[in-house]
């Protein structure tokens, strides 16, 4: 291990429990003990994930929020204590890793709900919602602390929760509490005074109008929370200690609408001068741990930070608040191995917390422990398959329900909590494999089928691998992009694969192979628009192709936004064309990382036309159709198209030729990875 890495792994206490060392996993939706989405149990794949990375090095595992009341069912948590048991035996294996874990709780998510199409129908229509109420209480799971409108869906109004139900919660949270305790559990995180969950929203001011006991004052506001944890200590004693998840700052300036770094805004959730009071008085509250982050589901991506937010993006706020408390304070939000070591060894927070790159990279502690930080692979903030709850201009939730259901899982590892489903074995019968392009999907065919035994060779028509991803982590703030691509090139050369550069296949019969995999990628769309040979492809601009000043962009998909976001760091003036009515109205885009580019691109004033269609496209002008059927000349420097992309396959499947990749089908790179997986399991 490097010297500077040393001060991540001493021991630090929360009350009188040591932990071993710094690194703290944060808690993900999906990786709950008792399960996500479905009546609660003791979840063994869950339990599988959080032991590995356990037996990892991590020093303190949260696994994913716990429900204190089933979000299916209705079923208090405390409720079927036989899982309890399970639990019990698993902490007895898991502390044979020398790591601890606290459970964290959550009393619900309120207006976050991300509610569907079907469940705004069920609260919309009464009769509907009556029939469905034994599988998914509506009306119970988006109660808040006052009747605001819901994060994800127009129209939608949570209901005030009443006084006996804050009761039951408290009740739940210490009764859970106490079981876990019985079980070997090392102690609990309460979910959260953070991102504008439930327990957040009675202590924002934006988000509680109540007149009663918990509304109006501050001591009100905190009053929920501040009951949890008393409850708690008063079933399980002073001595167990009880975390907080705690969003330092709120990062919002209304409803649905965040603040951007650097931006000057005023502040409609908790700001830095309440959160100085807020911190101090839930530490004599009884809490003995603060994990922080900033946000709210408002500001979505300062708690789930895509890769367009800086890295640390959270440390300034984090390191101030914990001058005003005398408790452990962790600091969350891209956080980097460097920078925490150095913020640990300076005294300005206690650990550093990290969550999807244990998704991606399960041994990533111990590879940097063992000086093998070239074998991390890294974690590229994408969300294609952790957080894909997505939201445009007029949808709910756009979110297919296998992912709302197994969240958690992994775009770049699909064995992340799919461990019955992908999974390495060995084959018996080793076969020669030919791969027909090296981009993502051809390298990670060839890694897999390398690990199974196989012998795959890579025919890469161009001098480097990486194919069209190349262009797509040429920005600057693609980094993580760019040493993805890095990891794959080193992989490939450690396990010795062969491959043939500047070797264009144009007939996959006359490859010597028993098999043959095509990952040839995908062509740029050609629309049938007067002019359209003038605009720049979107992969000629990422790859170099100057533009000037003004540009003008067609598709204001996540690409073109990107593109547009790219243009503006370089101190340029895009334009966005988008026949939709919003920009990046796609599913499988979190919402974390489409509203960060929308309010971005809306914070530097760029000229944006939605409902538009490009008539003609000229050298230095762009003729469309506005929404309102106006026909508008648009004069430019440049002009870039980013209109999508058809499937490029250089041969047909068939029982030897296999297709993967944008070849099959155009996606992301969780399609092109799991479907490498799907097939290169089965050869």
């Amino acid at each position: 291990m490097e010297d500077k890495y040393q001060t991540l792994f001493t021991p630090w206490k929360i009350g009188n429990v040591e932990i071993k060392n710094r690194i703290v996993m944060c808690s993900m939706g999906g990786t709950s003990i008792f399960g996500w989405m479905e009546p609660n149990h003791f979840d063994k794949e869950a339990a599988n994930f959080l032991l590995e990375r356990a037996k990892n090095n991590v020093g303190l595992i949260l696994p994913g929020i716990a429900p204190i009341r089933d979000t299916m069912g209705g079923k208090w948590l405390y409720q079927n204590k036989g899982k309890f048991k399970q639990l019990e035996s698993f902490m007895t294996e898991f502390h044979k890793t020398g790591a601890k874990m606290f459970i964290q709780l959550t009393a619900g998510m309120g207006r976050a709900m991300a509610v569907n199409d079907l469940m705004v129908k069920m609260i919309k229509n009464k009769a509907l919602g009556f029939l469905g109420k034994p599988i998914f209480d509506m009306d119970y799971i988006t109660a808040s602390a006052s009747a605001t409108e819901n994060r994800w869906a127009d129209g939608i109004y949570s209901r005030p929760l009443t006084k006996k139900e804050i009761q039951d919660i408290i009740d739940g949270f210490a009764k859970t509490a106490k079981l876990c305790k019985d079980a070997g559990v090392d102690g609990i995180e309460v979910h959260a005074v953070h991102e504008g969950y439930l327990l957040d929203q009675f202590t924002l001011p934006y988000t509680n109008q109540r007149e009663d006991e918990y509304g109006g004052s501050f001591e009100n506001r905190y009053r929920f929370p501040v009951e949890i944890v008393k409850a708690i200590k008063k079933e399980c004693g002073k001595e167990f200690p009880v975390s907080l998840r705690y969003s330092v700052i709120s990062k919002t300036k209304g409803f649905r609408q965040g603040a951007l770094p650097d931006e000057e805004y005023h502040e409609v959730g908790r700001d830095m001068q309440e959160s100085e009071r807020a911190a101090k008085y839930l530490q004599e509250a009884g809490y003995d741990m603060l994990n922080c982050d900033n946000g709210t589901y408002d500001a979505w991506y300062w708690a789930h930070p895509p890769g367009y937010m800086p890295d640390n993006c959270n440390l300034d706020d984090v390191s101030h608040i914990k001058q005003y408390v005398d408790i452990p304070v962790v600091c969350a939000g891209k956080m980097d191995p460097d920078t925490a070591a150095k913020a640990i060894a300076e005294g300005k927070i206690d650990a550093m917390g990290v969550a999807r790159q244990f998704l991606t990279d399960p041994g990533w502690v111990t590879k940097l422990i063992n000086n093998q930080l070239d074998e991390i692979k890294p974690c590229i903030n994408c969300h294609n398959a952790c957080f894909t709850m997505a939201k445009w201009n007029g949808s709910a939730n756009e979110q297919d329900l296998a992912d709302a259901i197994h969240m958690a899982r992994c775009a770049l590892n699909p064995m992340t909590m799919q461990t019955k489903k992908y999974k390495v074995v060995k084959t018996s019968k080793p076969k020669r494999v030919a791969i027909v392009g090296g981009g993502i999907g051809g390298m990670e065919a060839a890694l897999l089928l390398k690990k199974r035994g196989h012998m795959p060779e890579i025919y890469e028509k161009s001098e480097k691998l990486g194919g069209v991803f190349i262009a797509a982590s040429q920005s600057s703030f693609k980094d993580k992009d760019r040493a993805l691509i890095q990891w794959y090139v080193r992989q490939i050369a450690e396990n010795n694969i062969v491959v043939h550069y500047n070797t264009e296949v144009k007939d996959v019969q006359s490859l010597d192979a028993d098999e043959v995999i095509v990952a040839t990628g995908s062509t740029a769309k050609k629309l049938p628009i007067t002019g359209f040979e003038n605009g720049i492809e979107a992969v000629d601009y990422l790859l170099g192709h100057n533009v000037g000043e003004k540009v003008v962009i067609i598709g204001g998909g996540l690409t073109g936004c990107e593109i547009a976001y790219d243009l503006i760091l370089k101190g340029k003036k895009p334009v966005i064309v988008e026949m939709k009515n919003d920009l990046i109205a796609a599913k499988g885009v979190c919402l974390a990382n489409s509203s960060f580019l929308r309010e971005m691109l809306a914070y530097k004033k760029t000229e944006i036309y939605l409902n538009a269609a490009t008539q003609k496209i000229e050298n230095n002008k762009v003729t469309i159709k506005d929404k309102d059927g106006n026909i508008v000349e648009i004069d430019c420097d440049d002009v870039i198209v980013s209109v999508g992309y058809n499937p490029k396959p250089i041969a047909q499947e068939s029982k030897n030729v296999h297709l993967v990749g944008d070849c099959y089908k155009v996606g992301n790179l969780r399609t092109v990875i799991w479907r490498v997986w799907d097939i290169c399991m089965h050869i």
